[in-house]
Formats: C-alpha cells, sequence, structure tokens
C-alpha cells in the first residue's frame, strides 16, 4: 500500500506506506482481549497466560512491564478491584480484578473486527426489501401526497413547481393537492435467536469449540447493534437445559458437564420469538454434537449418549416443524463432519426447511453473517 501526495500543479507523488506507530498498551490489549475470551473473563489466569508468552514472545520490556499494563487496564476503565466477599479483606488492600461494562463492549468489538471486519456504523441500517412503503430509503418515485404521509418525505422542489403551474407566479400558494412526497422502500426487522451449545463435548479432544462460538456471538450482537439497531437478537445455551443469557455475560461463558438438550433450546427460542412483534424471525443453532437428552413430563432427565436415540430425534424433528409452522427458519451450524450427524442434520433441516452448515470453526463467523444478510432480506 502506498500513500498519495496531491502535489497540484506538479502531478502525485508515491511513497511507500509507513504505518503509524501502535502504543505498548495497544499492542498488548489485542493480545490480552484475546486470551480473555479463551479464559472465559478469568483475568488472572489471562495475566498468566500474558506471562508465559512473554517468556517466549518477548511481549513486555523494561520499559513496558506487565504491571504496567495491569495500572493502565485500570487507569483506562476495563478493569477494577472488587473485595470478593467470600475472602473478607484480608488487610492487604488489594482485591479481585473484574472486567468493567467497558472491557465487556470492547471484547464485543474487537469479536466483530475478527470476524467480520471493520465495519462503519450506520444510522437505522436496515436492510431494505421489495416492498414499498414507510421506510428510509428513497427511490426516486414519486406520487401525490396522501393523509398521514410523513412530511419529512416531501419533495419540495416538485411541490413548489406544482404549486406554479397550478396557482401562476402571481399567486403563488401551496396547498395540499400541490404537494408531492417521494416513495421509500419498507424495510424489514428481524428478530433472531442464537442457540449455543455449552454441553462438554464443546471442549472434548482437545479442540476448544466454544471460544469460537462465544466470539461469533459477540461479533454478531456487536453487528446488529451498530448496523441493523431495529433488530433484535437473544442469546440462549443449552446442556441438560435451556436459559438465556444475557449480552454483557459472554464473555464469561463456559461449557459444563452436560448432555445435548436441543429441545429445549428450541422450545425456549420459540417462546422468545413468540413475543416478538415482527413477522420476521430466525433461529441460529451452534451445536457441535447429537441431541442427548430432553426433560420427560414427569420432571425427569431422559439421557443418551450413545449414538443417535431414535426417542430424542423424533422430539427434535417435531419442534422443527413447529417452528416452519411458525414460520421461523433454523439455520444449524453443525462443527462436526460425523456421517451419521450429517443425516441428523439433513433431517432435521428438512423438517423445518430452514439450512444447515457442517463446517469447522474458521469459516463460521463469516457464514453467520452471510445467512444473517440473505434470511432477513429475503422474507417480509
Amino acid at each position: 500500500m502506498k500513500d498519495i501526495n496531491y502535489n497540484f500543479g506538479k502531478g502525485f507523488t508515491f511513497k511507500k506506506h509507513v504505518p503509524g506507530e501502535v502504543s505498548h498498551f495497544e499492542r498488548v490489549f489485542d493480545v490480552f482481549k484475546d486470551l480473555l475470551t479463551h479464559t472465559s473473563g478469568d483475568i488472572e489466569e489471562a495475566f498468566e497466560w500474558l506471562e508465559m508468552l512473554d517468556k517466549e514472545y518477548d511481549i513486555f520490556t523494561d520499559e513496558y512491564s506487565l504491571e504496567d499494563f495491569e495500572e493502565d487496564l485500570k487507569k483506562r476503565g476495563y478493569i477494577k478491584e472488587e473485595i470478593d466477599p467470600e475472602d473478607g479483606n484480608t488487610g492487604t488492600g488489594k482485591g479481585k480484578n473484574v472486567l468493567t461494562a467497558k472491557l465487556e463492549n470492547a471484547l464485543r468489538e474487537y469479536a466483530l473486527d475478527q470476524i467480520f471486519g471493520k465495519l462503519k456504523k450506520s444510522g437505522v441500517g436496515n436492510h431494505n426489501t421489495k416492498k414499498i412503503g414507510v421506510g428510509d430509503d428513497r427511490d426516486g418515485e414519486t406520487r401525490n401526497f396522501q393523509y398521514g404521509d410523513d412530511m419529512a418525505t416531501l419533495n419540495m422542489t416538485e411541490s413548489l413547481k406544482n404549486a406554479q403551474i397550478n396557482n401562476g407566479i402571481s399567486d403563488l400558494r401551496l396547498t395540499e393537492d400541490d404537494l408531492i412526497v417521494e416513495e421509500t422502500k419498507h424495510k424489514a426487522q428481524m428478530s433472531t435467536v442464537l442457540m449455543i451449545d455449552i454441553s462438554h463435548s464443546m471442549i472434548l479432544y482437545g479442540e476448544d469449540r466454544i471460544t469460537p462460538a462465544k466470539k461469533v456471538a459477540m461479533a454478531l450482537v456487536e453487528l446488529i447493534h451498530r448496523k441493523y439497531p431495529k433488530d433484535s437478537i437473544d442469546i440462549i445455551v443449552f446442556g441438560d437445559e435451556a436459559w438465556p443469557i444475557k449480552i454483557k455475560d459472554l464473555p464469561y461463558l463456559k461449557v459444563g458437564p452436560y448432555h445435548t438438550n436441543t429441545v429445549a433450546g428450541l422450545e425456549l427460542a420459540m417462546d422468545i420469538l413468540r413475543r416478538k412483534r415482527n413477522t420476521n424471525k430466525q433461529i441460529f443453532m451452534i451445536t457441535d454434537g447429537k441431541p442427548s437428552c430432553l426433560k420427560l413430563p414427569s420432571g425427569e432427565f431422559y439421557m443418551n449418549s450413545n449414538g443417535l436415540d431414535q426417542y430424542i430425534v423424533d422430539q427434535c424433528l417435531t419442534k422443527a416443524a413447529q417452528a416452519r409452522k411458525l414460520k421461523i427458519p433454523i439455520t444449524t451450524f453443525m462443527i462436526a463432519q460425523d456421517p451419521y450427524l450429517k443425516k441428523f442434520v439433513e433431517a432435521f433441516t428438512a423438517q423445518n426447511n430452514g439450512k444447515a452448515f457442517l463446517t469447522g470453526l474458521s469459516g463460521l463467523g463469516e457464514m453467520i453473517f452471510e445467512d444473517y444478510e440473505k434470511n432477513r432480506i429475503k422474507r417480509i
């Protein structure tokens, strides 16, 4: 990449681009944000990882140490000290470092930049549809004013021209009959529920699958808040049971000693979307394993980790069909390649008339981003 100097009168001067200096803090901060996501928000563990990395890659220098970095985090409002009530005050005057809301937000922004690239914040940021209606994008078409039209859509040039034609230049009056408005395209709103599998298999076999899932969730939330502020997104997790989590809790998400109750996750997702007023709804499900658990009417759990249990599979397919009747498509991101899992996903997707991606971890964010864009454009 080369910089261009607009040397007017003498032509252009090209020179090699020299990137600006990155401060010690910013250089370490990017590494630290990545480590925090891996450690589920455990600051002390992230500091330990920084020390280990420093021994191999010389992250810190004589003029900028780990202690300096920790102090900068506090000065900039990214972490704060809190006394752990279980430990009490030990008299040292030093409490436990915890993340602030500012750092939680920085983690979402970092995930967005990592997965989707840097996006400029837009205004209303909704996707267009092919329907004409109340919206923000003007398409060049005009029509006569009708009662109830937003005055902000008036085309004053055309309206004044009409007034001149209808009333003459000597008696220039602007009446309702002269008014011309510009057509706008209706903008669809989308309600999305993102389901994240937190069963134990998400960290089995030496592969960390929960961290990429968390990054995708944080990036998707940040994307929607920046680019599509009229949309809504809810995050739920599912193991033996399913429950919603707050956006601010995403960095702290951990897997548990759980089975995979896909049915409970789908039930909760549909309950959330039933309460949404807009017509465009969808479910994204990130999972790496087969459904292996469900809750019986008696309240007991039925679990089977051996292969695909037909009883559990049938319950999942029933929920997929219910979502289809509610016009809620489900997009499944299966982080596995097992042939028998592929057959289950194909049957599940057919029941819902949704989509499925059998994928590794590397392209997960890009695929969810692409599917989010496409899904919310095509339905109104």
